[in-house]
């Protein structure tokens, strides 16, 4: 039995010392649930556990820098899941990744970087496979309310219809939240690489990106790039900043489960903007904003102006902010036959914080406690793939989410 079943690595950074909040109050730090956090300051750690509360103080640290290989291999052979919260990953993350996979330890983190997840599955999973090791990638607001919204749409499809739905979009109807400076950073650092090398490039603009090579779909994919109207959703559209790496993760999801949702599943994602000439001047607003961002950040001075406006490492919503954040999406489903179907995937808190480390506590645990070594093979899987049911289960008890039919 290892020491732990979960350790927190990055526990000082923003989304880690949300997470460890999260866990303190879901678990205590003597409890049945054995954790522990972890990051390269001691001084930063224990600031950090005295700010949890009375009774955190037994909570163990365990100093490790991201670039430590051995210190890296000593934390994991101590714990049987590593909750990662050390982004910008494609900058930090691959030597942990590297690590997990070789000592066979269950990893997952809050990743929207596809570009680093397509060259983690390249250079580990065959050892993730070899030890055991289950990687779980964006298991926060990317792609959670995504992955998880289309596996809930699709059992009940199933149980309703006798089939999976083909066409399926996922629409944000309401989203309410702050943006912080490891978010900014990983944003930017993946629109920067691309703008370097054109096999990343080329890598972010295929939709079956990180799906295994045997089994890329071929079907063109829809995809929301400026105003249009929906006619099911009854609103004008903007893209979704999280498209492309929720619509990616989808489809691996797809792929994993031997095309489950249909050889021809077609995907895509986009925000509500509301109807008539108001709507459709919002959406083309946000859809030429997004554009200039893009834009400004593949370019070096641009970009250098923009690290000094966005927040910086450490910075982001306050606590306030984030009990007030919610999100409020609609997946509308429709099958080969016809019919259709919604469901409607909601959070309560800030979705890429407050709500984000619930998620990734959540899914943490769920890798923990649900998921024994002979239910779920090593490799690198999706939340839906790794998590599923179990996974929306605790979000819907314990993390504020709700996964809804409502047509």
């Amino acid at each position: 039995m290892s020491q732990y079943q979960a350790v927190v690595f990055g526990a000082t950074s923003f989304v880690g010392q949300i997470l460890a909040r999260y866990l303190f109050q879901r678990h205590g730090a003597d409890g049945s649930f054995r954790w522990a956090l972890a990051g390269r300051s001691k001084a930063k750690l224990e600031q950090l556990r005295d700010s949890l509360g009375a009774g955190a103080a037994k909570l163990p640290l365990i100093i490790a820098d991201a670039a430590d290989k051995a210190a890296l291999r000593k934390l994991c052979e101590s714990t049987d899941v590593v909750i990662s919260t050390v982004g910008p990953y494609a900058l930090y993350g691959s030597p942990l990744v590297q690590t997990c996979a070789e000592t066979g330890t269950d990893y997952c983190d809050l990743t929207g970087e596809p570009q680093w997840i397509a060259r983690m599955i390249a250079a580990h999973e065959q050892a993730a496979q070899r030890s055991g090791a289950r990687i779980v990638h964006c298991c926060g607001y990317d792609s959670i309310p995504s992955d998880l919204g289309v596996h809930f749409l699709q059992r009940e499809s199933l149980r309703e219809f006798g089939e999976p739905c083909t066409r399926v979009k996922m629409r944000v109807k309401k989203l309410r939240g702050g943006f912080s400076g490891g978010t900014a950073a990983s944003l930017m650092n993946a629109v920067a690489e691309s703008a370097r090398d054109p096999a990343v490039r080329r890598m972010m603009s295929d939709p079956y990106g990180i799906c295994p090579p045997d089994r890329r779909g071929t079907v063109k994919q829809p995809n929301v790039v400026f105003a249009e109207y929906d006619e099911d959703a009854r609103s004008w559209l903007s893209p979704f900043v999280m498209a492309g790496i929720n619509t990616r993760v989808v489809h691996r999801s797809n792929a994993l489960a031997n095309q489950a949702y249909g050889a021809d599943f077609r995907y895509d994602e986009a925000v509500m903007a509301g109807p008539g000439f108001k709507g459709r001047l919002a959406a083309a607003g946000t859809a030429v904003g997004l554009g200039a961002f893009v834009a400004a950040t593949a370019m070096g001075p641009t970009r250098k102006l923009l690290e000094r406006i966005v927040p910086q490492a450490g910075e982001g919503p306050t606590p306030e902010q984030q009990e007030k954040g919610l999100f409020d999406h609609r997946v509308f489903g429709e099958t080969a036959s016809g019919r259709k179907l919604v469901v409607k995937v909601t959070g309560d808190r800030d979705p890429g914080y407050g709500s984000t480390g619930k998620m990734l506590g959540e899914a943490g645990a769920c890798l923990a406690l649900d998921k024994p070594k002979d239910q779920l093979a090593g490799g690198f899987w999706t939340p839906a793939t790794a998590l599923g049911d179990a996974l929306v289960q605790r979000l819907v008890a314990n993390a504020g989410l709700t996964f809804e039919r409502v047509a």
